[in-house]
Protein backbone atom coordinates (compact mmCIF):
# COMPACT_ATOMS: atom_id res chain seq x y z
CA UNK A 1 0.00 0.00 0.00
CA UNK A 2 2.87 2.38 0.76
CA UNK A 3 4.26 1.85 -2.75
CA UNK A 4 0.83 2.53 -4.26
CA UNK A 5 0.52 5.73 -2.21
CA UNK A 6 3.97 6.84 -3.35
CA UNK A 7 3.15 6.23 -7.02
CA UNK A 8 -0.20 8.00 -6.66
CA UNK A 9 1.43 10.97 -4.96
CA UNK A 10 4.12 11.17 -7.66
CA UNK A 11 1.58 11.09 -10.48
CA UNK A 12 -0.53 13.70 -8.71
CA UNK A 13 2.46 16.06 -8.40
CA UNK A 14 3.31 15.56 -12.08
CA UNK A 15 -0.27 16.36 -13.09
CA UNK A 16 -0.25 19.46 -10.87
CA UNK A 17 3.03 20.54 -12.45
CA UNK A 18 1.64 20.12 -15.95
CA UNK A 19 -1.56 21.95 -14.96
CA UNK A 20 0.46 24.92 -13.71
CA UNK A 21 2.37 25.01 -17.02
CA UNK A 22 -0.91 24.98 -19.00
CA UNK A 23 -2.58 27.64 -16.85
CA UNK A 24 0.34 30.06 -16.71
CA UNK A 25 1.47 29.47 -20.30
CA UNK A 26 5.01 30.03 -19.03
CA UNK A 27 7.76 29.68 -21.68
CA UNK A 28 9.89 26.57 -21.44
CA UNK A 29 12.96 28.54 -20.39
CA UNK A 30 11.04 29.73 -17.31
CA UNK A 31 9.02 26.65 -16.38
CA UNK A 32 9.45 23.56 -18.57
CA UNK A 33 6.78 20.88 -18.47
CA UNK A 34 7.40 17.39 -17.05
CA UNK A 35 7.53 15.84 -20.55
CA UNK A 36 10.29 18.21 -21.64
CA UNK A 37 12.23 17.56 -18.42
CA UNK A 38 11.85 13.81 -18.94
CA UNK A 39 13.20 14.13 -22.49
CA UNK A 40 16.18 16.10 -21.19
CA UNK A 41 16.70 13.50 -18.47
CA UNK A 42 16.87 10.75 -21.09
CA UNK A 43 19.04 12.69 -23.54
CA UNK A 44 21.47 13.95 -20.89
CA UNK A 45 21.44 10.80 -18.77
CA UNK A 46 25.21 10.09 -19.02
CA UNK A 47 26.05 13.68 -18.04
CA UNK A 48 23.59 13.62 -15.15
CA UNK A 49 24.91 10.29 -13.85
CA UNK A 50 28.50 11.56 -14.02
CA UNK A 51 27.71 14.53 -11.79
CA UNK A 52 25.30 12.52 -9.61
CA UNK A 53 28.09 10.05 -8.81
CA UNK A 54 30.26 12.87 -7.45
CA UNK A 55 27.44 14.32 -5.34
CA UNK A 56 26.47 10.89 -4.02
CA UNK A 57 30.06 10.18 -2.98
CA UNK A 58 30.20 13.51 -1.13
CA UNK A 59 26.90 12.80 0.63
CA UNK A 60 27.84 9.26 1.68
CA UNK A 61 31.27 10.28 2.97
CA UNK A 62 29.75 13.21 4.87
CA UNK A 63 27.04 10.96 6.30
CA UNK A 64 29.61 8.37 7.41
CA UNK A 65 31.97 10.90 9.00
CA UNK A 66 29.16 12.92 10.59
CA UNK A 67 27.59 9.78 12.06
CA UNK A 68 30.87 8.46 13.47
CA UNK A 69 31.80 11.84 14.95
CA UNK A 70 28.31 12.36 16.34
CA UNK A 71 28.17 8.89 17.90
CA UNK A 72 31.65 9.31 19.38
CA UNK A 73 30.77 12.73 20.78
CA UNK A 74 27.52 11.47 22.33
CA UNK A 75 29.32 8.55 23.99
CA UNK A 76 32.00 10.90 25.29
CA UNK A 77 29.42 13.32 26.69
CA UNK A 78 27.68 10.52 28.59
CA UNK A 79 30.88 8.86 29.81
CA UNK A 80 32.77 11.89 31.11
CA UNK A 81 30.79 14.45 33.08
CA UNK A 82 33.64 16.99 33.11
CA UNK A 83 33.84 16.88 29.31
CA UNK A 84 30.06 17.32 29.08
CA UNK A 85 30.19 20.54 31.10
CA UNK A 86 32.71 22.02 28.63
CA UNK A 87 31.69 20.51 25.30
CA UNK A 88 27.89 20.66 25.45
CA UNK A 89 27.71 24.50 25.59
CA UNK A 90 30.15 24.67 22.67
CA UNK A 91 27.90 22.37 20.63
CA UNK A 92 24.84 24.49 21.39
CA UNK A 93 26.62 27.76 20.58
CA UNK A 94 27.95 26.31 17.33
CA UNK A 95 24.39 25.98 16.05
CA UNK A 96 24.01 29.76 16.22
CA UNK A 97 26.50 29.98 13.35
CA UNK A 98 24.86 29.08 10.01
CA UNK A 99 26.78 26.19 8.51
CA UNK A 100 26.28 27.65 5.04
CA UNK A 101 28.19 30.76 6.09
CA UNK A 102 31.23 28.53 6.63
CA UNK A 103 31.20 27.26 3.04
CA UNK A 104 33.52 29.99 1.64
CA UNK A 105 35.93 29.42 4.54
CA UNK A 106 35.95 25.67 3.92
CA UNK A 107 36.64 26.32 0.24
CA UNK A 108 39.58 28.50 1.24
CA UNK A 109 40.98 25.92 3.64
CA UNK A 110 40.22 22.67 1.79
CA UNK A 111 40.08 23.79 -1.84
CA UNK A 112 37.46 23.32 -4.52
CA UNK A 113 37.68 19.53 -4.55
CA UNK A 114 35.58 16.93 -2.78
CA UNK A 115 37.07 17.55 0.67
CA UNK A 116 35.26 20.87 1.26
CA UNK A 117 31.89 19.39 0.21
CA UNK A 118 32.37 16.37 2.47
CA UNK A 119 33.25 18.74 5.32
CA UNK A 120 30.05 20.72 4.69
CA UNK A 121 27.93 17.58 4.73
CA UNK A 122 29.72 16.35 7.88
CA UNK A 123 29.13 19.61 9.73
CA UNK A 124 25.44 19.74 8.89
CA UNK A 125 24.97 16.10 9.94
CA UNK A 126 27.08 16.16 13.09
CA UNK A 127 24.78 18.05 15.46
CA UNK A 128 21.48 16.15 14.78
CA UNK A 129 23.23 12.81 15.26
CA UNK A 130 25.03 13.96 18.41
CA UNK A 131 21.91 15.49 19.96
CA UNK A 132 19.65 12.53 19.18
CA UNK A 133 22.13 9.92 20.38
CA UNK A 134 22.98 11.89 23.52
CA UNK A 135 19.29 12.23 24.42
CA UNK A 136 18.79 8.51 23.85
CA UNK A 137 21.76 7.62 26.06
CA UNK A 138 20.54 9.93 28.84
CA UNK A 139 17.01 8.54 28.75
CA UNK A 140 17.98 4.93 29.46
CA UNK A 141 15.40 3.51 31.92
CA UNK A 142 16.83 3.75 35.44
CA UNK A 143 15.48 0.31 36.27
CA UNK A 144 17.79 -1.28 33.69
CA UNK A 145 20.79 0.58 35.08
CA UNK A 146 20.00 -0.25 38.72
CA UNK A 147 19.51 -3.93 37.94
CA UNK A 148 22.77 -4.07 35.98
CA UNK A 149 24.68 -2.34 38.81
CA UNK A 150 23.17 -4.80 41.31
CA UNK A 151 24.56 -7.64 39.18
CA UNK A 152 27.99 -6.01 39.24
CA UNK A 153 28.12 -4.62 35.72
CA UNK A 154 31.05 -2.32 34.95
CA UNK A 155 30.72 1.16 33.46
CA UNK A 156 31.80 -0.22 30.09
CA UNK A 157 29.16 -2.95 30.25
CA UNK A 158 26.51 -0.42 31.24
CA UNK A 159 27.44 1.77 28.28
CA UNK A 160 27.78 -0.89 25.58
CA UNK A 161 25.11 -3.37 26.65
CA UNK A 162 22.49 -1.23 28.38
CA UNK A 163 22.73 2.44 27.39
CA UNK A 164 23.69 2.03 23.73
CA UNK A 165 20.95 -0.49 22.82
CA UNK A 166 18.38 1.63 24.67
CA UNK A 167 19.53 4.69 22.68
CA UNK A 168 19.16 3.00 19.27
CA UNK A 169 15.62 4.34 18.55
CA UNK A 170 16.75 7.92 19.21
CA UNK A 171 19.94 7.30 17.24
CA UNK A 172 17.82 6.04 14.35
CA UNK A 173 15.78 9.26 14.44
CA UNK A 174 19.01 11.26 14.29
CA UNK A 175 20.17 9.22 11.30
CA UNK A 176 16.90 9.91 9.48
CA UNK A 177 17.34 13.63 10.01
CA UNK A 178 20.97 13.36 8.90
CA UNK A 179 19.97 11.55 5.70
CA UNK A 180 17.48 14.32 4.96
CA UNK A 181 19.92 17.20 5.39
CA UNK A 182 23.10 15.57 4.05
CA UNK A 183 22.36 16.47 0.38
CA UNK A 184 21.92 20.12 1.40
CA UNK A 185 25.48 20.41 2.66
CA UNK A 186 26.99 18.79 -0.44
CA UNK A 187 24.93 20.82 -2.93
CA UNK A 188 25.54 24.15 -1.16
CA UNK A 189 29.25 23.39 -1.18
CA UNK A 190 29.07 22.77 -4.92
CA UNK A 191 27.21 26.04 -5.43
CA UNK A 192 29.94 27.99 -3.65
CA UNK A 193 32.71 26.52 -5.75
CA UNK A 194 33.07 23.34 -7.76
CA UNK A 195 33.57 21.96 -11.24
CA UNK A 196 31.58 18.74 -10.77
CA UNK A 197 28.44 17.57 -9.02
CA UNK A 198 24.71 18.13 -9.40
CA UNK A 199 24.91 21.49 -7.61
CA UNK A 200 27.49 22.70 -10.11
CA UNK A 201 25.43 21.33 -13.00
CA UNK A 202 22.27 23.12 -11.80
CA UNK A 203 24.13 26.39 -11.33
CA UNK A 204 25.75 26.13 -14.74
CA UNK A 205 22.47 25.19 -16.44
CA UNK A 206 20.71 28.12 -14.78
CA UNK A 207 23.36 30.54 -16.05
CA UNK A 208 22.87 29.18 -19.60
CA UNK A 209 19.05 29.32 -19.33
CA UNK A 210 18.89 25.53 -19.67
CA UNK A 211 16.08 25.29 -17.14
CA UNK A 212 14.99 21.86 -18.35
CA UNK A 213 18.48 20.49 -17.56
CA UNK A 214 18.36 22.20 -14.17
CA UNK A 215 15.01 20.55 -13.39
CA UNK A 216 16.36 17.19 -14.57
CA UNK A 217 19.35 17.52 -12.22
CA UNK A 218 17.00 18.53 -9.41
CA UNK A 219 14.84 15.48 -10.11
CA UNK A 220 17.89 13.19 -9.96
CA UNK A 221 18.93 14.81 -6.68
CA UNK A 222 15.43 14.33 -5.23
CA UNK A 223 15.35 10.65 -6.20
CA UNK A 224 18.82 10.18 -4.76
CA UNK A 225 17.84 11.89 -1.49
CA UNK A 226 14.68 9.79 -1.19
CA UNK A 227 16.63 6.61 -1.83
CA UNK A 228 19.15 7.57 0.83
CA UNK A 229 16.44 8.40 3.36
CA UNK A 230 14.53 5.16 2.87
CA UNK A 231 17.77 3.14 2.98
CA UNK A 232 18.72 4.73 6.30
CA UNK A 233 15.16 4.24 7.55
CA UNK A 234 15.34 0.55 6.65
CA UNK A 235 18.66 0.15 8.46
CA UNK A 236 17.31 1.98 11.52
CA UNK A 237 14.24 -0.28 11.62
CA UNK A 238 16.42 -3.38 11.31
CA UNK A 239 18.54 -2.16 14.25
CA UNK A 240 15.41 -1.60 16.38
CA UNK A 241 12.97 -4.39 15.45
CA UNK A 242 11.16 -4.08 18.78
CA UNK A 243 10.17 -0.48 17.94
CA UNK A 244 8.80 -1.50 14.54
CA UNK A 245 6.81 -4.37 15.97
CA UNK A 246 5.34 -2.17 18.72
CA UNK A 247 4.36 0.52 16.22
CA UNK A 248 2.77 -2.02 13.92
CA UNK A 249 0.75 -3.61 16.70
CA UNK A 250 -0.49 -0.21 17.90
CA UNK A 251 -1.50 0.71 14.38
CA UNK A 252 -3.39 -2.52 13.97
CA UNK A 253 -5.12 -1.93 17.30
CA UNK A 254 -6.24 1.56 16.31
CA UNK A 255 -7.41 0.33 12.91
CA UNK A 256 -9.56 -2.31 14.53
Amino acid sequence: MSLLRGVTLGLGLLLLWQLIVWLTQAPHFILPGPVRVLETLINQFPLLMKHAGVTLAEILLGLLLGTLLGLGSALSLVTWGSLRRWLLPVLVISQAIPVFALAPVLMLWLGYGMASKVAMATLIIYFPVTAACFDGLRQTPTGYLQLARTLGASRRTLLLQIRLPAALPAFGSGLRVAASVAPIGAVVGEWVGSSTGLGYLMLNANARMQVDLMFAALLVLAVMALGLYFSVNLIARRLTPWVSESTSSNFRGHSA
